[in-house]
């Protein structure tokens, strides 16, 4: 099929309720402070990829779960929403890629919510990538990705467990069996547990949290640094 809509960036995202997005947060914070600042990450994510949208020329969705939450979730009017389709989230990524290669996309990025920090030279090296690879993927921290990229569709690329610690290697290994060359990218991190605080933390005195602007604020506010404190020698 030839593409004639460019690139799609397609950002997967819940809405933030209380006991059901950032539970390994909780404790020290209790379920309405992580729901406080997974909302925070969510609106960092969104405004980095409208503005990404804007200067590479990429079409930006959200695929939202649930998707009756479509009009209680704020989001730039920029963004086309979507319900996630499918049982689990291997299914809803596969069917969320599809769609946009059958709407004449390509290629076709997956970004997750998790990842407010994730910089604009990420979207770059995955975007040349995508030139001359059929997959691209940027890791985490925890054997996952926060970013994948498809030139052309691949069906069954995410047909493996997900949230275990071989997601990268699965999906690597799936793209192999589907005859796809693939590159992974320089790591990113995603905030999942108290711990990866600390990787923020370090990120900002790099310079390098400039894209998470509400994430800091809310952290610093709630005074949330404190509550991981590396071990002494760390």
């Amino acid at each position: 099929m030839t593409r004639a809509r460019g690139a799609a960036l397609v950002v997967f995202a819940k809405e933030p309720v209380p006991g059901q997005v950032k539970t390994r947060l909780s404790p020290p914070l209790t379920p309405e402070q992580a729901a406080a600042l997974y909302a925070e990450m969510l609106a960092d994510v969104l405004d980095t990829s409208a503005r990404w949208a804007r200067a590479h020329s990429l079409s930006p969705f959200l695929s939202l779960h649930p998707g009756e939450a479509a009009g209680r979730v704020p989001h730039p009017e920029t963004f086309r929403i979507e319900p996630q389709v499918g049982v689990g989230l291997a299914e809803r990524m596969e069917n969320a890629a599809a769609a946009r290669f059958a709407e004449g996309y390509g290629p076709v990025l997956l970004r997750g919510s998790d990842s407010p920090a994730l910089g604009e030279a990420t979207l770059e090296a995955a975007l040349h990538a995508l030139t001359r690879h059929d997959v691209v993927l940027c890791p985490d921290r925890d054997g996952g990705y926060n970013l994948v990229g498809l030139s052309r569709p691949t069906p069954g690329l995410f047909d493996h467990p997900m949230s275990t610690g071989s997601v990268l290697a699965d999906t690597i290994a799936n793209a192999r069996r589907a005859g796809r060359t693939h590159q992974v990218l320089e790591p990113g991190f995603d905030i999942d547990t108290i711990e990866d605080l600390e990787r923020l933390k370090k990120a900002r005195e790099q310079d390098a949290a400039g894209e998470c602007p509400r994430t800091l604020a809310w952290l610093d506010a709630h005074a949330a640094w404190e509550l991981h404190r590396p071990p002494s020698g760390a």
